[in-house]
């Protein structure tokens, strides 16, 4: 198997780089041989068949950033990152860094996985995204509870655009549904809210509206191409 992948990665790197001198460094061929690297190492170690799957599992899981074991709520694993003057207390894990805990006046403990979920773009699926009114709504929905281990992320169908121009890419947004993977079973979950840009005087980032005014504000859509940010 060893000399096998030694070959593979010889091949790649030609195709990647016919004219590759020795010594030469080529970012495409470090990843190959990087890999041929640790392959080796399981090699050496003795691994195949389901040992070496269960090691790709988890090499698979630290590649990711994603904890071994379920994280527990003990003081060890945060770390305190902003005190804010509207009286709650935000940290970061320490075990994974898109892990945040917000702690509130009252005792409330809220949680927030950034990479829980992300946003496809209903009309074009290779238009992923981030959006944190998405989470909100997904963290309503279903909160972190501890112990919190991440599964696959919950993919999150939107979609938006602009009426004003004063308002920047997009001023609506519509959330209409989620597919949640759990337990290797996906389910579909219709959800269906719909937001505008706040006026003046209206709170929050995001008002929420009904699905007809939201198609009130569709038909006078502008034609733009957005450019999201995690608002």
């Amino acid at each position: 198997m060893l000399d096998w992948a030694k070959r593979e990665v010889e091949i790649a790197c030609k195709k990647e780089n016919p004219n590759r001198k020795d010594g030469e460094y080529d970012y495409g061929c470090a990843c190959y041989e990087s890999a041929l690297k640790a392959f080796e190492t399981l090699c050496d170690d003795g691994l195949s068949g389901l040992n070496i799957k269960i090691t790709q599992s988890i090499l698979n899981r630290l590649i990711d950033g994603k904890p071994l074991t379920p994280i527990e709520d003990t003081d060890d694993v945060w770390n305190l990152i902003d005190n804010h003057e509207d009286g709650y207390i935000s940290y970061q894990c320490k075990r994974m860094s898109s892990l945040f805990k917000d702690v509130y006046a009252d005792g409330t403990v809220k949680y927030d996985d950034i990479n829980r979920s992300y946003c496809i773009d209903i009309h074009n699926s290779n238009n992923v995204y981030s959006s944190g009114l998405v989470r909100r709504i997904i963290n309503a929905m279903f909160p972190i509870t501890m112990p919190y281990i991440p599964g696959k992320p919950i993919k999150v169908y939107c979609e938006d655009f602009l009426t004003d121009k004063k308002n920047g890419d997009f001023d609506t947004v519509g959330v209409f549904y989620a597919l949640k993977t759990e337990n290797n079973k996906q389910e579909k979950i219709e959800i269906n809210r719909f937001f505008r840009e706040p006026k003046e005087g209206e709170e929050g980032r995001w008002t929420e509206i009904s699905k007809e005014e939201y198609m009130q504000r569709k038909d006078k859509r502008l034609n733009t191409f957005s450019n999201k940010e995690d608002k």
